[in-house]
């Protein structure tokens, strides 16, 4: 088994914990939208992202 492969099958035993999936979500968000706008900022994301937690309850 290579280096590689050893790590790959370590990562798939990791598990997430609810605030770091959060904080990876925002971050594919920021990423993203960054893209086609560069006037998003991370508190952008993270403003929409309250706000719509927000809303859900």
């Amino acid at each position: 088994m290579t280096k590689l492969d050893e790590l790959i099958a370590a990562a798939k035993r990791i598990e997430s914990t609810p605030e770091e999936q959060e904080a990876q979500r925002r971050s594919f968000a920021f990423g993203n939208t960054k893209i086609e706008n560069s006037r998003i900022t991370r508190e952008t994301v993270d403003s929409e992202a309250e706000a719509l937690k927000a809303q859900a309850k």
